[in-house]
């Protein structure tokens, strides 16, 4: 039993290079998305890091003023 080699009408939708042209570029662009979204989400951490880091220097600078001047 034989198969024949389907015919140009019958192949199944195979991508053309056009096709994968413009699927690399749409890939392209979601990583420029993505790498937009990872940059904005690093500079807000570097942010609350900075305000917590202020927060407790601020705390730790109030405490030590506190019991100096109550002395």
């Amino acid at each position: 039993m034989t198969q024949t080699p389907p015919e140009q009408g019958d192949r199944p939708n195979e991508p053309t290079l056009t096709d994968v042209v413009n699927r690399l570029d749409k890939l392209s662009t979601e990583v420029e998305r993505f790498n937009d979204r990872f940059s904005n989400y690093q500079q807000a951490t570097q942010w609350v890091v900075q305000l917590a880091f202020t927060l407790i220097a601020s705390a730790t600078i109030t405490v030590i003023v506190t019991a100096v001047l109550r002395r």
